[in-house]
């Protein structure tokens, strides 16, 4: 699958300079911060962009000491990252502790730091190994933080795919896979235990892709439509990322918990694909996003959680060529550069206050 990010073309062609602006800074989202590009801007640029942009949530990949220094004595609330490779050290309580230590404590007086994601999209690769890891590196990882009493400052979870479930409709019919209940049930009671949030990266454009003749492309873009309505609640769906949001309520209730917030990590819509990948365009790319910041400052919750309102972060993907930005420009430029490389992978990352 070759999905193509054309961020510029679309903010062109879709939206004006100072509608994006306006819209970002009133709604005040957070941003995905990735790093695996060229010719990005140093973090101290970074952080005094961001600024201006009222951005106060940023979500890291890993715990870059020179990131988490350049946003000292700032606003701006993080969420760093714990990749897959350290799970397994991660079991180890003195190996956690060390890593606590030197990549979070150090940095709490100045910068803050509220949640650790520990594993991303683990449950739903191949290897069954590291899903092994995956319970035993969160609660090694929140004792490590408890040790030193910050277990209540800062939260541990992880990111799922919306692959771990094997049934999402109609919504309450939600179910995680058969396969995978042996390591959602300890997460499970981790979360319950914790209050912490259970993440998702939802994408309703991969379920569009695979059946466009059974799925109305206005229903995923947040277009108006008939809507779809949940035999089991009678409640009525106009989009499919509320469907899935509480496709995974439901799922979880079915494992017997109900006091887990469920929050979109990562969502978006791509602008263009292979020759199979039906809907990938600039012009759906721009809707579904500026539709779901709509929803988004409505502060809209899903049918089954309307007093639950979604919040937003903007982010970059891994690999996106940025070289052509010219980050040294003027200040208008700079704007224009600086929400380029926001909207790099034209996917918008919810956060519900992790």
């Amino acid at each position: 699958m070759a999905i193509v990010f054309k961020p510029l073309i679309l903010l062109l062609q879709l939206l004006s300079f100072s509608d994006l602006f306006i819209g970002i800074h009133s709604i005040g989202v957070g941003v995905n911060y990735g790093q695996i590009a060229d010719n990005l801007p140093p973090p101290s640029r970074v952080s005094s962009l961001l600024k201006s942009l009222n951005i106060t949530r940023v979500k890291l990949y890993d715990a870059d000491p020179k990131v988490l220094s350049a946003f000292s004595n700032s606003n701006v609330e993080f969420i760093i990252g714990l990749g897959n490779q350290d799970l397994q050290a991660m079991g180890d309580p003195m190996k956690a502790q060390s890593w606590i230590q030197e990549n979070v404590q150090p940095y709490l007086s100045q910068t803050k730091i509220s949640c650790i994601f520990v594993g991303n999209e683990v449950l739903s690769g191949d290897d069954v190994q590291l899903k092994s890891y995956l319970a035993p590196a969160m609660q090694s990882v929140y004792r490590a933080l408890g040790n030193l009493g910050l277990n209540k400052q800062v939260l541990v979870t992880t990111a799922h795919s919306f692959q771990i479930l094997g049934s999402s409709f109609p919504p309450s019919a939600g179910a995680f896979r058969e396969d995978l209940a042996q390591y959602m049930q300890p997460i499970l009671t981790f979360h319950s235990q914790t209050n912490s949030p259970l993440l998702i990266n939802a994408y309703p454009f991969f379920a569009y892709k695979d059946a466009p003749d059974q799925i109305s492309l206005d229903y995923v873009l947040f277009q108006p439509n008939a809507g779809l309505k949940d035999p089991g609640t009678n409640f009525k769906y106009d989009n499919m990322l509320y469907a899935q949001i509480d496709a995974v309520y439901a799922a979880m209730k079915a494992m017997g918990h109900t006091d887990i917030p469920v929050q979109i990590s990562e969502t978006g819509w791509p602008s263009k694909g292979d020759s199979d990948e039906v809907g990938a365009s600039i012009e759906n790319a721009g809707i579904y996003h500026r539709n779901l910041m709509q929803r988004i400052a409505e502060r809209q919750g899903t049918p089954a959680r309307p007093s639950v309102p979604i919040d937003g972060k903007v982010g970059n993907a891994p690999g996106t060529d940025l070289s052509h930005i010219d980050y040294s420009a003027s200040q208008k430029n700079a704007w224009l550069s600086l929400i380029t490389f926001l909207l790099a992978s034209v996917a918008l990352l919810l956060w519900l206050e992790c």
